[in-house]
């Protein structure tokens, strides 16, 4: 029997994302899941299909804020990961970063460049839209400079990032992180986690 597929759609500029990139991955290894890996802009979706998202940020409720800033703060705690909120810029241009993301998954470094895209924003509280901070984590990577920048500025990469948004709108997502096993049963946010691993584990019984 093949190996269960957990399709992971995701942006580094999401808090969320970032506790379930670093759980997702210990879901696979606890159930023998592979993870495609699926770069996206979530300001596309927003656009297309979630602008309330917009209307949030513009109309903020303070005793919400308070617990949203707890609740991460809870959740963080939960799988040792230093998130810093707010960052100094937020929301942050995560174009370039997300584009990164797929010039490093053709030299096989997708985990390690995202992961180092997370700890950037999250936990350094870098602006990662500056080419020198992409810089310091294409070096981080161990990719070559000059194809890196190259790649982000590569009409196919372009291409594929929004490919990536189109896919996930038509499959009814509407924001990051939005996992699916199996091709066909969706989870969106961190703490849908549990559930995922659930899913998997059901497909092997």
């Amino acid at each position: 029997m093949s190996s269960p597929v957990v399709e992971f759609f995701f942006d580094c500029s999401s808090p969320w994302t970032y506790l379930a990139f670093e759980e997702v991955q210990r879901v696979a290894r606890e159930t023998g899941a592979a993870i495609e890996w699926r770069p996206i802009l979530v300001g596309g979706v927003f656009n297309a299909v979630n602008p309330s998202q917009y209307e949030a940020r513009r109309n903020r409720v303070a005793p919400k804020e308070a617990y949203v800033a707890k609740d991460l703060a809870d959740w963080a705690g939960r799988y040792a990961l230093r998130i810093v909120w707010p960052p100094a810029v937020f929301p942050v241009n995560s174009v370039s970063a997300m584009r990164g993301c797929l010039v490093a998954a053709r030299n096989g470094r997708l985990v390690e460049h995202a992961r180092a895209v997370f700890e950037a924003y999250w936990r350094d509280d870098l602006d990662i839209s500056k080419p020198e901070v992409l810089d310091a984590i294409r070096a981080r990577c161990g990719l070559d400079r000059d194809d890196y920048f190259a790649g982000i500025a590569d009409p196919e990469i372009k291409a594929q990032l929004r490919r990536n948004v189109d896919e996930l709108i038509a499959r009814g997502g509407f924001g990051s992180p939005t996992t699916f096993v199996a091709g066909i049963d969706m989870y969106f946010g961190n703490d849908r986690m549990p559930l995922v691993r659930d899913a998997i584990l059901k497909l092997g019984q």
